[in-house]
């Protein structure tokens, strides 16, 4: 079995032109997508800046629930809280009390 080529001058020379050409639009289309596209560097870096102050956010809100938990456990435990806050929030006195206030 013979298998024979063709050594046609015009069409070996176009060729590589023509993979070439396929192959510099193919990078550019992908350096497209890597500098401007989505999922660009440019993307992911405010993305991962978002993530980044999402998490601050969240650190701080976690904070406040702690505080909040334990103001609350000692509202359910003993009513000295309970009384301090309604001096200080409401100014209610005791009977018997007598409130001074000193202007500054």
């Amino acid at each position: 079995m013979a298998v024979f080529f063709s050594l046609d001058t015009r069409y070996s020379m176009r060729s590589p032109n023509w993979l070439f050409l396929v192959l510099l639009l193919l990078l550019a289309g992908l350096q497209y997508r890597l500098w401007v596209g989505n999922g660009s560097l440019a993307q992911v870096a405010e993305l991962t800046q978002q993530i980044a102050d999402q998490h601050a956010e969240n650190e701080g809100l976690l904070e406040r629930n702690r505080v909040m938990d334990a103001e609350v456990s000692e509202l359910k435990k003993g009513m000295e809280t309970v009384e301090e806050r309604a001096r200080h929030e409401l100014g209610m006195v005791k009977d018997g009390e007598t409130l001074y206030q000193l202007a500054q």
